[in-house]
């Protein structure tokens, strides 16, 4: 891999290609039979871009596992070698003096939401060459975007597991493009829980910025991602967290997102955009509140798309990430998340292939009843509606039609938190209407 300056990207180069890193090894990666993060969400999300036609002439890119100096830009050794034994112990050959104890106190392995399973090491591994394949990609001019809807593991620290996540891919492929000599990387995360493992990993880095729209932290693990969490040192400012209300519908989720996004990314001037493209905001997540429909989860991705064209000459990199109506919202979403990156962008009123219908239903049988939410897939949206009204100068004004005005109120508190937290430390106008 080159490194150094030159090989940043030369300014108005871009490939019409866009690579999909796909193989059904990412379905290893199932911590326990009732666990919310079933890989069906997965496997039925390639079976329904498949049928609609989305993946038609493209050609996916298996992953690899990633080595440990690879991973090794983010976790240090001693969680790695733990998380191997965690695996070899759940396959009934636990190394000589391993303690579950230990390491789920230590390490975060072996708790309610982080089971120990075997090859987890192998399985986890594998979802970060994934994404780093599609970083590498980028960054040699291979591929202008990229999507890895295996991927997404944002909870992960240096030295622990949480929420689900054992290696945190988007850490390591945000490393990856810094050591291939880009110095100005966006790091944008829609999913419903704060991305609390990539801001911790980058808070003291001036050269990436993090940008976590999520529920707010006092009612949701991980419990962080405060407005005032604004970076550290001569990075502060590059942290951007914006808090928003249970209960926030698609309007003003959006009206939150391009009241501070598109701000702190065009003053960042990113060369390439990094998106966590979690879709665990949904109404009928079983894990959260806020009130997204897939047509509000489609327009964020189309946003994050515009972003990247206009600000990094189209260079984008989205992951999954969470997402627990497995089998009624997540293949629809992420379905739309690769017609987004590839261009083909999907109608919400289009319907869904009936033989993909037939085997939802065989999946949602399987799955545990809590996941297996009662939402209709006979079309790719939710009838949400995606209009709303920007901040510019209305705060405090009667909310749209059927907007709960103490939810409007909220929002724009969340908003105004942000800006206010941020955009002085970057020199912008915080921007508050009322005065």
């Amino acid at each position: 891999m080159t490194t150094g300056a030159d090989a940043r990207p030369v300014p108005g180069s871009r490939s019409s290609d866009t690579l999909v890193v796909w193989g059904e090894e990412l379905l290893g990666y199932r911590w326990s039979p009732s666990h919310p993060m079933n890989p069906v969400r997965l496997a039925l999300t390639v079976g329904l871009a498949r049928g609609l036609g989305i993946l038609d002439g493209v050609e996916t890119l298996a992953p690899t596992v990633a080595d440990d100096p690879l991973l090794h830009l983010v976790h240090r050794s001693e969680y790695i070698a733990a998380v191997r034994d965690a695996g070899a112990a759940a396959a009934g050959d636990p190394p000589p003096g391993w303690s579950r104890q230990v390491a789920e106190r230590i390490f975060g392995l072996g708790t309610d939401d982080n089971p120990i399973f075997g090859s987890m090491h192998e399985a986890a591994a594998l979802i970060v060459g994934g994404t780093v394949a599609a970083a590498d990609a980028i960054a040699r001019g291979a591929a202008r975007r990229a999507v890895n809807i295996g991927g997404g593991m944002h909870h992960a620290f240096a030295g622990r597991a949480s929420g689900f996540c054992i290696y945190n891919d988007c850490a390591v492929a945000i490393a990856r493009l810094l050591d291939a000599g880009f110095d100005r990387i966006a790091y944008v995360d829609i999913d419903a829980h704060h991305g609390d493992g990539v801001q911790r990993r980058f808070a003291a880095d001036p050269r990436v910025l993090t940008v976590s729209v999520h529920q707010h932290p006092a009612t949701l693990f991980p419990g962080t991602g405060y407005p005032e969490e604004v970076g550290e040192g001569a990075a502060s400012g590059t942290s951007v967290n914006l808090a928003l209300p249970p209960g926030t519908p698609d309007r003003l989720w959006l009206r939150a997102f391009h009241a501070v996004v598109p701000s702190v990314v065009a003053d960042f001037g990113p060369q390439v955009i990094v998106s966590q493209c979690g879709v665990d905001s949904h109404r009928a997540d079983p894990l959260t509140d806020l009130h997204l429909t897939v047509d509000g989860q489609r327009a964020a991705m189309q946003a994050m798309r515009d972003l990247a064209d206009e600000h990094c000459d189209g260079r984008w990199l989205a992951v999954g990430g969470g997402g627990y109506g497995v089998v009624d919202v997540v293949p629809r979403s992420w379905t739309h998340l690769l017609a987004v990156a590839l261009d083909r962008d999907l109608d919400p009123a289009t319907p869904t292939p009936e033989p993909w219908r037939e085997s939802a239903a065989v999946a949602a049988a399987t799955v545990a009843a809590d996941f297996a939410t009662d939402v209709a897939v006979d079309t790719m949206g939710d009838g949400g509606s995606v209009d709303f009204d920007r901040w510019e100068g209305n705060w405090g004004q009667q909310p749209p039609d059927g907007i709960p005005a103490h939810l409007h109120q909220a929002t724009d508190a969340a908003i105004l938190a942000t800006r206010s937290a941020v955009f002085p430390l970057r020199g912008l106008d915080a921007g508050d209407p009322r005065d």
